[in-house]
């Protein structure tokens, strides 16, 4: 059973336990008496019918039948690689962030709290303490730089242009998937016509065995013919069951690429391939080339790696330019050491002795009591600030800045070989897709003639065989040949229809199967 079959069956089956329900519910509105038991019952019958009736339209809704456009777009959107390479766009405008801000002016501050205990000298009084001392200190610095040699700038534009590519890798990316989904689309597109063309051979060998049955058993054809029969309606039953797991592996396929591995009911549309336009105007290499090489992410990624790494040089570069930059700072604190006197009083004091006697001369001064200084009162005292304008300029360092240099042309060189690259990688698969999508109209072509040849010949050897002119053997070679010629031109249409494909996409046209 296909997998579309079975989806139909299992919704059949809801569908008859429903309508089960309703009958029964009919039943019981005819025969019931209105009495509280059989309210009781109606109430919960009616219940679980409205609770069904609810849930089949959400089946309904769930259902879904994937055209390629449907599955290219949730590919595109839902894609773990796809959201991976999403990632790297936060980490890219975060570094564009932060290199920005860097021409911001830089401000840092401090503070800070300590006890000092033995002797130690005192930062704001510049005496020694011997006692327990508090100390408090705050600081405010900033600087902000006025040139270095545009290292900063050119980072800015560097971190921009590596935005740009993470931007790209994820453009890529969806093409990439985007092209596989249309390969396996078209996969399995192809067993379920291949499906269903060995089934109708073996339906039609089915016949043909019931047919030779009866002339058999009338005597009129020998047992050896329904032998060969059956053997060929075996044969082209195997050809139908492998067709069969075949188109469920293509389904398996296409829905794990889409991340839709618990959607047993996933089924694809099926477009009518025999009305795609198969033009036999195959665009030219160059055309196509000239188009891809301007517009394809993979290349307008490389030549922004060879923007970056020019960037990259020009940073280098600037390591050999002298920095200038402006800095101011502000500070102040607090010393439990620092004493201040009160209460003045006036007191005799020894200023001296005679010269004769040697008697101590009293005179008048000032006796104070001593408290520390405020807290408040520091805090203004002991500001200091400062504004400056600072030099560096670079003598040597070790060769780092000739080395950087040195590391940034290789780099350069590499992004230019890197460029070519893909530039020549590009040019050869676009060949490779025209003169594969040339051969395979050519394949296309022939194929019809051959399914034309094949079906007159198998016509006129059944007329031949009906009338016991041609045993079965040759009959069934006939219907082989016919066989291959219907499964050759099945196959040269599907791969024609994704060789244009490819050129459809390397001229940026919509990946889609109707006309």
């Amino acid at each position: 059973m296909s997998v579309t079959n079975q989806s139909l069956h299992r919704d059949l089956k809801a569908n008859q336990g429903f309508l089960i329900l309703i009958f029964k519910l009919r039943n019981t509105v005819i025969n019931m008496n209105f009495n509280t038991l059989s309210i009781a019952r109606l109430s919960l019958t009616l219940l679980i019918a409205g609770t069904l009736f609810a849930a089949l339209p959400a089946r309904a809704q769930e259902k879904k039948t994937w055209s390629l456009e449907d599955c290219i777009n949730h590919a595109r959107q839902n894609n773990l690689n796809v959201r991976k390479q999403m990632l790297n766009i936060r980490i890219a405008q975060a570094d564009l962030l932060s290199s920005k801000a860097s021409l911001l002016p830089s401000i840092n501050g401090s503070a800070n709290h300590v006890y000092n205990w033995g002797q130690t000298i005192d930062m704001y009084t510049n005496q020694f303490a011997t006692e327990r001392v508090q100390s408090n200190n705050f600081y405010i610095q900033g600087s902000v730089t006025i040139f270095d040699g545009f290292q900063k700038m050119n980072q800015i534009r560097n971190n921009q242009l590596n935005l740009q590519v993470s931007k790209l890798n994820v453009e890529k990316t969806m093409n990439d998937i985007s092209l596989n989904v249309v390969t396996f689309y078209l996969q399995t597109l192809f067993y379920i016509e291949l499906e269903k063309t060995t089934k109708e051979q073996w339906e039609v060998t089915k016949q043909q065995v019931e047919k030779i049955r009866r002339m058999v058993e009338a005597g009129t054809m020998a047992q050896g013919e329904l032998f060969n029969t059956e053997s060929q309606a075996a044969t082209e039953e195997l050809a139908w069951i492998e067709a069969r797991n075949n188109l469920g592996i293509s389904y398996l396929t296409l829905s794990q690429l889409l991340d839709l591995n618990n959607m047993p009911d996933f089924t694809i549309e099926i477009p009518e391939i025999s009305r795609i336009n198969l033009t036999e105007n195959v665009p030219g290499p160059k055309e196509v080339y000239d188009y891809a090489i301007e517009n394809q992410p993979d290349i307008k990624a490389s030549k922004l790696n060879l923007a970056i790494a020019n960037r990259s040089l020009s940073i280098a570069r600037g390591q050999h330019s002298p920095t200038l930059s402006l800095g101011g700072s502000w500070g102040t604190g607090y010393s439990g050491a620092a004493k201040e006197g009160f209460n003045p009083k006036d007191v005799l004091v020894p200023i001296g002795e005679t010269a004769i006697g040697k008697e101590t001369v009293l005179g008048y001064g000032t006796s104070y009591e001593y408290r520390t200084k405020s807290f408040s009162d520091q805090i203004r005292a002991n500001e200091n600030k400062s504004l400056g304008l600072y030099l560096n300029v670079p003598i040597l360092n070790g060769l780092l800045t000739r080395t950087a240099i040195s590391k940034a042309k290789i780099n350069v060189e590499n992004a230019n070989l890197d460029l070519e690259i893909q530039s020549n990688n590009l040019n050869k698969l676009i060949q490779q897709a025209h003169a594969d999508a040339l051969a395979a109209l050519q394949k296309f072509t022939a194929s019809q003639k051959k399914l034309t040849a094949a079906n007159e010949s198998f016509h006129y050897a059944e007329k031949k065989f009906n009338v016991g002119m041609l045993t079965s053997i040759e009959y069934n070679e006939n219907k082989k040949n016919l066989s291959k010629a219907e499964s050759d031109l099945l196959q040269a249409r599907f791969d024609y229809i994704f060789k244009t494909k490819i050129l459809d996409f390397y001229l940026g046209k919509e990946l889609t199967l109707k006309n």
